[in-house]
């Protein structure tokens, strides 16, 4: 970023431009951060020609097509006031720079009024049922996917960091994970898996650069049971050769044979399933699909209920600041694993 006296081109990186302006508008560090971090998740997605089908030479050069998809892209990841809250982001981005004359207009300006994100932040949602959601998964025999969707329940985890799963993240007592050793956060940890809030769309990690983002503000350490380690540990015996150096967890079967699972692809997965139960319509909103982004809602719901503690589920979906996330790590092999072990559902 700049400092006085700099004179940044708008041309040579049209974010730090912005970033830099915003300085001077006596915005806090914090602030400075979410809009950089946001903007370049934007401009990774749109100048990758997997995401679009055709990628961008430049932000300038970004249409209402572009914009849109990288808003339907946040919507399975992402809840509706987040989702409303980036979508803000990029439109003050491309209006800022329009009136400077860097851009000649603001991509965002229509997709913004079309939006309703920022209008119900908190929808109904599908009131799916223990019981249902047991018989949704008993048609689900393939490793692979149900190891997707158990995770998913299980954790409460987001697509994106279940995409981001390294073997060195998780730790099975008595499961082999082709001589990757558990990282140090969980070696004397059995039974876990971490959540690293590390990985970046775009950016590297452990080796390999990542197609998403995790969003947790700090890393996390969640309680492997009895059912989610017997579901893994199948899937790993299944598991193909993985192409990535990092060794992800899961890994496609299908003609991407062992690449790391994407989010799209996971959500294709999640599509599929639903729509064969009944639970996906195209077209529809939140209130009325199930999508990847559904099983984080179903966790917090029933644990929530069943635990009385809000406290330790923000803990395991990563919301918490640090004096909270101090608080559980250092009780982690007592209260958190206790209380998570006595209250999380059966599945299968």
């Amino acid at each position: 970023m700049g400092t006085v006296g700099d004179e940044l081109d708008p041309d040579d990186d049209p974010i730090e431009y912005y970033v830099d302006e915003l300085t001077f508008h006596g915005k806090s560090q914090r602030t400075l951060d979410a809009y950089e971090r946001v903007l370049r998740e934007f401009e990774s997605f749109v100048t990758d020609p997997t995401t679009t089908g055709q990628a961008v030479d430049s932000l300038g050069s970004v249409g209402r097509r572009e914009c849109m998809a990288w808003v339907h892209s946040l919507r399975d990841d992402c809840s509706p006031s987040t989702v409303a809250t980036y979508a803000s982001y990029l439109h003050r981005f491309y209006s800022y720079m329009t009136q400077v004359g860097a851009f000649d207009a603001n991509p965002m300006a229509l997709v913004r009024e079309e939006m309703d994100e920022s209008i119900d932040t908190d929808p109904t949602r599908r009131d799916v049922s223990l019981d249902e959601m047991r018989s949704f998964l008993t048609d689900i025999t393939h490793p692979l996917d149900r190891s997707i969707f158990v995770t998913l329940l299980k954790t409460g985890m987001r697509v994106g960091e279940l995409c981001n799963l390294d073997l060195q993240d998780l730790h099975l007592d008595g499961v082999p994970t082709d001589g990757v050793n558990p990282r140090v956060a969980i070696a004397g940890r059995p039974d876990s898996l971490f959540v690293d809030n590390d990985p970046a769309r775009g950016a590297e990690h452990n080796g390999e650069t990542r197609t998403a983002s995790n969003k947790r503000k700090r890393d996390t350490v969640i309680p492997v049971d009895a059912e989610l380690k017997s579901v893994l540990s199948r899937w790993l015996l299944a598991r193909p050769d993985a192409r990535s150096p990092a060794e992800p967890v899961f890994c496609s079967t299908t003609d991407e044979w062992g690449r790391r699972l994407t989010p799209a692809m996971v959500r294709r997965t999640v599509r599929m399933h639903a729509q064969s139960a009944g639970w996906y319509r195209t077209g529809a909103s939140a209130a009325e699909n199930v999508t990847p982004h559904y099983f984080r809602h179903f966790f917090t719901t029933h644990m929530r209920d069943r635990t009385g503690d809000r406290g330790i589920v923000k803990y395991l979906r990563g919301d918490v600041a640090q004096d909270v996330i101090d608080t559980y790590t250092h009780d982690w092999g007592g209260r958190v694993r206790t209380v998570y072990e006595s209250n999380v559902y059966t599945l299968l």
